[in-house]
């Protein structure tokens, strides 16, 4: 599968090339079960339109990391039945991973979208987890008659693989049974306010290998006002990057996505906050 060149890249364009670059960006504008605000399929142009405002020169890792190459491929198509999508993301992702040794960020969309981004990884390392940063817990089975809906995202993956959650606030009396059950370990946020002593935990409770699914609805709504559901509470901007980058330092972090940025008509906070975050989250990774 070939991977074409975006004709809006990400902050910058490097000129590098998929094979050349250290980052690649896959967009995935899929929107399908949103149960309250819409927009998340206009989430990955608005952060790639965005992202050239923030500025080169990270003032927390003190580099200018684009200079590694980040290539940012063509939106994933997004049209059909959920039955014939999900596979088909699920094949492109694979082959994006057998074509590149990138590292991969994915752009959403809905969360759904993780349900099809993370089997690849899964398959590569038998001994992944998650961390899984969001207002809601999303591990019901099905929801208004659908399994692929974003309220089920980590769902499949936690039946297998060790899932970390944290900044949740937003639960369902049928989630409840999943907290600390199995392979997930859940953080609500009003019992984790002691963010060091929760950043020793979850680098406890994860596995070397680490995949990052990021709800933007994890922040608190004066950070990411624009998303379908937000929820009071959440993380601040300094709090959640402590906890990134102490995974990203003490980890293997194999690839992440952020997810359900919903552009707010005449406010670009969420989407170049987005954009600064998943910059941020190269600088880490370097």
């Amino acid at each position: 599968m070939q991977f074409k060149k975006a004709k809006k890249q990400f902050l910058i364009d490097t000129k590098a090339s998929l094979r050349d670059a250290a980052f690649v960006i896959l967009p995935v504008p899929y929107e399908k079960t949103v149960s309250y605000g819409r927009g998340t399929k206009n989430g990955p142009s608005a952060i790639i339109t965005a992202s050239p405002q923030v500025e080169l020169w990270d003032e927390e890792v003190k580099a200018e990391t684009w200079r590694k190459g980040i290539f940012t491929a063509e939106p994933v198509p997004c049209s059909g039945p959920e039955h014939a999508f999900f596979p088909r993301l699920e094949n492109t992702v694979d082959a994006l991973l057998s074509s590149t040794k990138a590292f991969p960020l994915f752009i959403g969309g809905e969360h759904s979208v993780t349900q099809a981004l993370l089997p690849p990884f899964m398959r590569r390392h038998k001994r992944l987890s998650i961390l899984h940063f969001d207002a809601h817990a999303d591990l019901r089975p099905s929801y208004q008659g659908s399994r692929r809906s974003h309220a089920c995202a980590l769902y499949p993956a936690s039946r297998t693989h060790r899932v970390v959650q944290v900044g949740i606030r937003s639960v369902g009396a049928d989630e409840v049974k999943f907290h600390s059950a199995g392979h997930v370990k859940t953080h609500l946020m009003h019992e984790n306010l002691d963010f060091r002593k929760l950043e020793r935990e979850v680098l406890r409770e994860l596995a070397d290998t680490v995949y990052i699914t990021i709800d933007v609805d994890g922040f608190d709504p004066s950070v990411m006002p624009g998303t379908g559901t937000p929820q009071p509470g959440g993380f601040q901007w300094h709090d959640a990057m402590r906890l990134f980058k102490a995974v990203c330092a003490n980890k293997k972090v194999v690839g992440a996505d952020v997810v359900e940025a919903s552009p707010v008509k005449y406010s670009n906070i969420t989407e170049l906050a987005a954009a600064k975050l998943i910059y941020r989250l190269m600088g880490y990774l370097s």
